[in-house]
């Protein structure tokens, strides 16, 4: 301000104010610049390409696959007579409530697994899986979500092991694992002996937090760092999987895992349509008279375990 002191009193003060405001300027300027270049930058690539102790981790039902793969083996499994059509009802009202609820129940998981478990006891496991290989291309190719396949091959692009993680049978989700190109399965194992299924089960369905537990001992096995790891579902009953790791993404989330997921700042992704029926895994494809039947399934099943 020296070199102003030639200058009268009101012109050294209206100068003065001119060169606090430039600079005032000029500093608002270079904030706002780097405020672009911080909002403009990139997120981190990811999945990281060759990070050898990073993996993903897929549930299957509504996450990789709409509806429930296990409704859709039973109708291979019908179709080859393996059970009568009384089976085939049972097996259709349980995936009615799966649809119209939009979330995995317990409870009802465990009725389709017990029927299932009745129906290939005596059958060989050889059998069933050559089976499987039939039925994934009748009823389960058409039934990927294209997103979260696209999700699964970035991560084996980049170099990584992906698996399906599932309450649903090992050897369903093998066949399913095999076909999608994807490194293997976690899924409820079955008894069998000299390749013959009991009807049993070995140890409890791999379901909520047996999920987290087979996830965590699977990264032990193979040298993984699970904070540098990523994991799939739509059920708030995987919440204890996908909290394991550091990337974790609700998929076609039900309403629980949706809100858990805004609070946590959890990735979203949402493959459905935005009709109602579809938000709920109906196809759109389904009759007026197929969503109302089922509706009505849900309602009086809803009112008997009042």
């Amino acid at each position: 301000m020296a070199a102003l002191g030639w200058l009268t009193p009101r012109r050294r003060s209206a100068t003065a104010r001119s060169v606090l405001a430039g600079e005032a300027s000029a500093e608002a300027a270079r904030k706002s610049s780097q405020e672009v270049e911080e909002t403009s930058t990139p997120e981190p690539e990811f999945p990281v390409l060759g990070d050898d102790k990073a993996a993903a981790f897929f549930d299957l039902d509504n996450t990789v696959m709409q509806g429930a793969s296990l409704f859709h083996f039973g109708r291979g499994l019908y179709k080859r007579k393996f059970f009568e059509t009384r089976d085939l009802a049972k097996f259709a009202w349980q995936q009615a409530w799966f649809r119209l609820a939009g979330i995995e129940d317990p409870e009802h998981m465990q009725e389709a697994r017990d029927s299932a478990l009745s129906i290939v006891q005596g059958h060989r496991v050889s059998e069933l899986m050559s089976i499987g290989e039939e039925i994934y291309d009748e009823y389960m190719a058409e039934r990927i979500w294209p997103g979260t396949r696209a999700l699964a091959q970035a991560h084996l692009d980049a170099g990584q092991k992906v698996w399906l993680v599932t309450a649903a049978p090992v050897e369903i989700a093998q066949v399913i694992a095999r076909r999608l190109g994807l490194t293997g399965a976690l899924g409820t194992v079955a008894e069998s002996v000299d390749g013959v299924y009991t009807g049993k089960l070995v140890g409890e369905p791999l379901h909520g937090p047996a999920k987290a537990e087979a996830v965590r001992a699977l990264a032990a096995a193979e040298g993984l760092d699970l904070s540098r790891c990523a994991a799939y579902s739509d059920s708030h009953n995987d919440i204890p999987m996908l909290s394991l790791v550091g990337h974790p993404y609700a998929i076609n989330p039900d309403t629980k895992l949706r809100k858990h997921a805004r609070q946590l700042d959890w990735r979203l992704r949402d493959y459905r349509t935005g009709r109602k029926a579809a938000k709920v895994g109906i196809p759109a494809a389904a009759g007026v008279g197929a969503v109302a039947g089922g509706t009505a399934a849900a309602i009086a099943l809803h009112r008997r375990r009042r």
